[in-house]
Order: structure tokens, then sequence, then C-alpha cells
């Protein structure tokens, strides 16, 4: 298995509030999120979420899908959020929420995982620059999708 960590921290002119729940709520992300073309709700988790499982699949930039089941594991309202992942992609994935100033908001996103399909460990060696690139790719369309969407709901 081949080990990826990724960092991608997004700036937005809205309140704290507002882009916490829109990411909290991950069901609706294919909504605004290029490349996530499903997220179904497996389990339910208590009030803060804890305990959630959704099943996500993701179309990259590169000629492949990804799925996989993410449980959230903890929650700090307003702060963080941290998922365990499983499936293709297994590790850990945390959310973290700051106000900037009243009004902007930073999210930051720590992506610790390994990918289990066998494919893409054996090609790892020579694609592991390609599956950076194609990461940062759909974060950014996470970004981008996500701005339009605060806007629109302005």
């Amino acid at each position: 298995m081949n080990h990826y960590e990724f960092v991608s921290i997004w700036h937005f002119d809205e309140p704290l509030e507002k882009v916490w729940e829109e990411i909290k709520n991950s069901e609706t992300w294919h909504e605004w999120w290029k490349g996530v073309l499903r997220v179904e709700e497996l389990k339910s988790g208590n009030e803060s979420g804890v305990g959630k499982i959704v099943r996500s699949t993701w179309k990259s930039a590169l000629p492949y899908k990804l799925i996989f089941d993410s449980e959230i594991m903890r929650v700090e309202e307003l702060k963080l959020i941290e998922a365990r992942a499983f499936g293709e992609l297994e590790g850990i994935g945390l959310w973290q929420f700051s106000a900037e100033t009243p009004g902007k908001t930073c999210v930051r996103y720590d992506w610790k995982v390994r990918t289990t399909k066998s494919w893409m460990n054996f090609i790892a060696p020579l694609a592991k620059p390609f599956f950076r690139w194609n990461h940062d790719i759909i974060m950014n369309w996470g970004e981008e999708g996500l701005r339009k969407r605060l806007q629109e709901k302005r």
C-alpha cells in the first residue's frame, strides 16, 4: 500500500457557521463539489454526527473513480470534523475551521490515506506525482464549488 499526506487550505469571505454547515452535511456535496458523484448515508450518528458512516463515489480528473466509506470519529462544533476512511482509500481526514475575522473563514483539510486498489499500488512509484496533482484538482473543485454555493445562498 502507498501512503499519501495532503493539506488543503481554503479561505472564504463568509461566516464560519455557513461554511461549517455546508462541509458538515457531506450528503449534499455532490450538489456543489465537482467530482463527487454520490454520497449516501449508511449509518446515522449521534446528535453531533459522531458514528455516522457515509459511502462516497468520486470521479477524478484522471480516468478513474474511487469509492470509500467515511466514519465520523470526532466533532467539535464549528472547529473540527475528523473521519476515518475505509474501502478503496484508508486513513484519516481532518477538517479544521477558524474565523479569521468576522465574516471570513479559513478551512484546513488534512488527508492522510493509503490506497488499497492493487493497480494504484502497482503504478504508484511512477504515478504518485499524478495522484497528488489529481488530489489538488479535486480539492480546487471543492473550494470553487463551495464558494459558488455560499454566494448563491447569500
